[in-house]
Formats: C-alpha cells, structure tokens, sequence
C-alpha cells in the first residue's frame, strides 16, 4: 500500500478536472437546495413535529441515485476503454491500490458535497434566529448516517465501473444496484408471504437491510453495530469483487 495516497491524490485531482464532477457538483446542490427552499416554505406555514434534518435526509436517495454513478462510472471503466489501466499496472503498483485510490477519491468528493449542505442549516440558524429549527441530534445523526452508508454506496458505483468498459453501462448498473439497494429490501420486507415460518431467514436479513430503517435509527441517535457492519462489510465485498474481477481480465487480456 505504499503507493495507495500517490493514487489518491491522482484521482482526486483528475476529479477536480471532470467535467462530470462539476455536472455532479451542480446537480446535487440544485436539488438539495430546492429541497430544503421547500422544506422551509412548509415550515413556515405551520409547525411541524419533525425535525427539519430529517425530512432533509429522508430525500437522501435522491441525489445518491444519480450522484454516486455520475461520480464513479467513470474511475475504472475509462482506464479499460483506453487501456490506460494495463500501462497503469505496469508501473510498480497493485490493483488493490488502484481501486483503492479511486474509491477514496469519489468517497472524499462524496463527503465534501454532502458536508457542504451544512451551510444550509447554518444559514438557517443565523436567519430565523430560532435554535429549535437546528435540531443537532437528528442532524449529526444524519450525516453519520450519510458518511457510513457512503463507503457502501460508492463501493458499489466502483464495482459497476470494473465491470465494463462503457461509462454508460457503468452508470445504469450503478443506478439498477443502488435502487435496489436503497427501496428493494423495503418492497421485500414487506411481502406477506415472508411471515411462514420456512422463509423466517429472507425475512430477517431483508428487514435487517433496509436503508431507510437505518436512517431512522441514526436521526434518533442509535447507532446499530449491525447497521454499520452491514455497510462496512458490503463495501469490503463490493471493492473485493471489484479487485478481483480486474486482476481476472488483465489475466485474459
């Protein structure tokens, strides 16, 4: 791993230089702007009894569906498609510290536009003046939530990168995957033919995967071991399937 902040450093500044980074960059401060223009317009009309973070975070799939392809789907696949990726492994470094620098890169960006909407709520508080409107628990809660279910996330955009050589195709596995991730574990959780008894065990691992139930427990302030093992394992599963099928294609090639 001795080369592992070299690649980072590398990607983070072929991030900066994107275009699709940008794209990426104005897309999700659109949305989460107008999201939150919204949420304050509702709440200046009538009190509500949530917390104003999390209805925030509870639209956290929005930008994710999009964000995360728009900023992985390039990192593995371009390499292929140019070949860049074989004269890259040349040099004296492993695939392992190839994947590894640009996952940490597009989760560095991840973090920094997330972190950047905290000058929502800042702006919020220096306006209304009110300090009921900035609830910290559900807010810090919130962003634990987005930075644990992120390493997961991204992993999974970094997998959908390895598998081809077109960024398209990268980007619509990614978005599928993500999907499924984020609303198929809730659709499945709730089929009743999962209440018998022979599928007890679908049952459990659905209900224990359900992403929204997670963000729930994070806002209220409950951090689940189980939760975070399941996203830190996920994203250990995800980045070695993604080692391992590039080693298997630069074997074939």
């Amino acid at each position: 791993m001795r080369h592992f902040l070299t690649i980072l450093s590398h990607e983070i500044r072929m991030l900066l230089v994107s275009p699709g980074t940008y794209i990426a960059s104005v897309l999700f401060l659109s949305v989460m702007g107008f999201v939150f223009a919204n949420l304050l317009d509702e709440y200046s009309h009538a009190p509500q009894e949530i917390s104003p973070a999390v209805v925030f975070f509870q639209l956290f799939w929005l930008p994710v569906l999009f964000m995360v392809p728009l900023l992985t789907m390039k990192s593995i696949s371009e390499e292929r498609r140019h070949g860049t990726l074989e004269t890259l492994l040349t040099a004296p470094v492993t695939t392992t510290e190839v994947v590894l620098g640009k996952y940490g890169a597009a989760y560095f960006l991840y973090m920094l536009l997330w972190g950047s909407t905290a000058a929502f709520f800042y702006i919020l508080q220096r306006s209304a003046g009110d300090a009921q409107l900035l609830d910290t628990g559900p807010l810090v809660g919130g962003y634990i939530f987005i930075a644990v279910s992120g390493l997961f996330f991204i992993a999974i955009g970094i997998f959908t990168s390895s598998l081809s050589r077109s960024q398209a195709v990268a980007g619509i596995a990614g978005f599928a995957l993500l999907f499924v991730l984020i609303f198929g574990m809730d659709f499945v959780a709730d089929i009743d033919a999962l209440g018998r008894e022979a599928f007890e065990p679908i049952k459990t691992v659905t209900h224990g995967a359900r992403v929204f139930q997670h963000l729930d427990d994070f806002c209220r302030g409950i951090v689940d071991t189980r939760q975070v093992l399941f996203y830190l394992s996920g994203s250990v599963l995800a980045l070695i399937l993604s080692i391992l099928g590039l080693e298997a294609k630069l074997l074939h090639s």
